[in-house]
């Protein structure tokens, strides 16, 4: 049974309290330990695509490194013994190939596990002597060559590809390694007490500083400002690690209200909200097309059947419809159960708002007539899908305080479901009032394609209107009656 955490300790990979307490670190740390957003489908997919893309990057910056300091080896070191480090050069370029190959978002052990042999490997390379070379000194003059500083390339990898948890911890790792091996050879290397009594008398006038000079002198306190160097480098590279897959992640929340948008709006209002500031907050009246959407007598059709066949119906159908909204120009206003509202001329007005809509309805119909096909070839019963259509002034704005919603309301909105009302009574599929017909004919001159198989059924008393309209309809391939 694993204990309770404590609620005052630190959170798990946090570094100890002890170096939190520093001056800037402790601030510095308080925003590293920060957790990720990474909780929608968006953030997850945008670190996948940056986890994916830093591996690639990382192994092709691995592979140049390795090249560069293979071809740079046998000119420093120009003996058969360089071939040591020539093969230790190649298990780095392998290192960074399954380094890529178990790369994943989240946790990995497997990629824990390689950057510690990256971390072993390194160390191993810069404090372990040469097997093929036949020279025999003191184990601490291994640290006189300044190999630390390539531990700073695999740090320097690890930003390429890495979370900031990651660079830091290789950041760990690399320091305790590295001081692994100082107090290895402290206390246990091989030492050549001659080697070091001949250096001590030739700079004997250097006094109480011989030590500079002591091959047999490990030089702790270097190593100590090394490690303390390294620590510093990786905290800030982890903070820069940090503060990019912020903007990656909010990157990832722009396409996610990108998306959200492009559920109720056209792609090309979408394109115009998002590069526009608070569009919509202005409160105002413009004319607009309105669309009404039914499916006649689905409360019949759904009373017997499973819920969940009732809602895969439901389902089939908005997609369609929904698809048509937005491909004709219109904004998704609202599902209304077994139908929907949509409006053409919004949050934007444009120049063939009525003539869309109109479209839009016929391509509704033929999109019915093309899945009621399907419906019979599968056995399943079809269905009836009425359409109303009107055209006029309405109010348009941002309602709500704190959750916003884009509304359209107006009498506009109460005559174009009025009208949808009337296709039981016309025995229509289509109906459409006088003025979206006239301003169809306003907007597109030629528009016979579309209106001239409409027929006019005079002096119709609409609901909540003092007087009655004209109206146009349509009756479309009737599958269900």
């Amino acid at each position: 049974m694993s204990a309770s955490p404590n609620p005052s300790d630190p959170p798990r990979g946090a570094p100890p309290r002890a170096l939190t307490r520093l001056p800037l670190v402790g601030p510095l740390f308080a925003s590293l330990r920060q957790e990720d957003p990474a909780d929608n489908p968006f953030a997850l997919a945008a670190l996948e695509r940056h986890k994916k893309q830093g591996m690639a990057l990382a192994l092709r910056a691995r592979f140049i490194a390795m090249v560069i300091i293979a071809a740079t080896l046998p000119f420093i070191n120009a003996q058969w013994s360089v071939i040591w480090y020539e093969f230790l050069v190649l298990g780095f370029i392998g290192i960074g190939l399954l380094q890529q190959r178990v790369a994943r978002v989240g946790q990995s052990r497997a990629e824990i596990l390689l950057i510690w042999a990256d971390v072993i490997l390194m160390t191993i390379t810069l404090l372990v002597p040469n097997p093929l070379g036949d020279e025999a000194r003191p184990l601490a003059m291994q640290f006189r060559a300044g190999g630390f500083v390539f531990f700073f390339i695999l740090l320097a990898f690890a930003t390429l590809a890495y979370s900031w948890r990651t660079v830091w911890g290789l950041g760990v790792m690399a320091s305790g390694a590295w001081l692994a091996g100082y107090a290895y050879i402290e206390f246990f290397g091989y030492e050549d007490p001659a080697l070091g009594d001949a250096a001590n008398s030739v700079f004997t006038s250097l006094g109480g500083e011989v030590f500079w000079v002591d091959p047999n002198s490990a030089m702790g306190f270097v190593r100590v400002q090394e490690v303390v160097a390294f620590l510093i480098v990786a905290a800030v590279l982890a903070t820069t690690v940090r503060r990019f897959s912020r903007l990656v992640l909010g990157h990832a929340a722009v396409e996610r209200e990108r998306a959200n948008l492009a559920r109720y709006f056209s792609p090309n209002v979408v394109d115009q909200l998002s590069h526009s500031d608070e569009p919509l907050k202005e409160v105002r009246t413009q004319n607009v097309a309105v669309l009404f959407v039914d499916i006649v007598g689905f409360t019949a059709y759904a009373a017997n059947r499973p819920s969940a066949e009732v809602i895969e119906t439901l389902r089939a159908f908005h997609g369609r419809m929904e698809r048509e909204v937005f491909a004709h120009g219109g904004t998704l206003d609202k599902y209304l159960g077994d139908g929907l509202m949509a409006t053409f001329g919004t949050p934007f007005a444009g120049d063939h708002d009525a003539t869309n809509a109109l479209t839009c309805a016929r391509a509704m119909m033929v999109s019915v007539e093309e899945w009621n096909r399907k419906r019979e070839a599968a056995g399943e019963p079809p269905l009836r899908a009425s359409f109303g259509l009107h055209f006029g002034p309405a109010v348009l704005g941002d309602i709500g305080a704190n959750r916003l919603e884009f509304a359209v309301i107006g009498n506009t909105v109460n005559v174009a479901s009025r009208v949808e009302a009337l296709t039981r009574s016309l025995d229509a599929d289509l109906v459409a009032t006088a003025e979206l017909k006239a301003q169809v004919e306003k907007e597109d001159p030629d528009c016979a394609r579309l209106t001239g198989d409409m027929a006019v059924r005079s002096g119709q008393s609409i609901r909540g209107l003092d007087r009655q309209m004209d109206v146009w309809t349509l009756r479309g391939e009737r599958t269900l009656h």
